[in-house]
């Protein structure tokens, strides 16, 4: 099965993300109610060891890299967005932040130790692909962490509905770009469940995959190593 992320051409999510990347991190911390910043901590602690080699893919504005510098890292961020990108470069001056696409990743195979990416895999036109590109760029052993919201079972997903397919939206009509919160949304409800996720990165050369529900079951995060 092929997963898509959505019905918007990528030069499209690319003009989307530009326009809102000055309330990006605001609206990060007001639809987590400040957990994205934990969340992002757990995901560098799996898989990132101090004097790593560390790519974090779809960085946006820097937070999941800064953590992972944070923790020893020796990191390179990648974002096709030259205006998220100039919102993470002024978080660090020490990390190399790349303008690129996930999809075409600008370096050699084997290149890094690990590699992350933080609510970012659902933008991908192309997920298996953009997985596979990960594992590319990954050392034989190399870990890789996956952090991204998805739809919860049981008692919270009505609440879940109503946060994200209606209180969400309606934030995002009074900030700049505001048809990104009703884009995200749709892109949730297409993205795979942890299940798929899990078995979509096994096909895309990871081994020993592990998937953690967070928030209440609300964001998962994968792991797995490059085989």
């Amino acid at each position: 099965m092929t997963y898509e992320s959505g019905t918007l051409e990528p030069a499209l999510v690319r003009g989307m993300f530009d326009r809102i990347a000055p309330v990006y991190d605001l609206m990060n911390r007001v639809m987590t109610a400040g957990l994205d910043q934990r969340w992002r901590r757990l995901a560098v602690g799996e898989v990132v060891w101090p004097g790593d080699r560390v790519l974090d893919a779809c960085c946006g504005t820097g937070d999941l890299a800064v953590a992972a510098e944070r923790r020893g890292g020796r990191l390179v961020g990648l974002d096709f967005s030259p205006r998220m990108l100039e919102r993470a470069r002024r978080k660090s001056g020490t990390i190399e932040w790349v303008q690129g696409d996930a999809l075409a990743l600008p370096f050699p195979e084997a290149d890094f130790d690990s590699a992350t990416v933080g609510f970012g895999v659902r933008n991908l036109e192309d997920l298996e692909g953009g997985l596979r590109e990960l594992a590319r760029v990954l050392k034989p052993g190399g870990k890789v962490a996956v952090l991204e919201i998805t739809c919860p079972r049981g008692i919270l997903r009505p609440f879940f509905r109503l946060w994200f397919d209606v209180l969400v939206p309606f934030a995002g009509r009074v900030l700049p770009g505001g048809e990104a919160y009703t884009y995200l949304p749709a892109s949730v409800r297409r993205f795979p469940g942890p299940e798929d996720l899990s078995a979509l990165m096994g096909r895309a050369g990871f081994e020993t995959v592990r998937c953690r529900l967070l928030g209440g079951g609300t964001v998962a995060l994968h792991t797995g190593v490059k085989s």
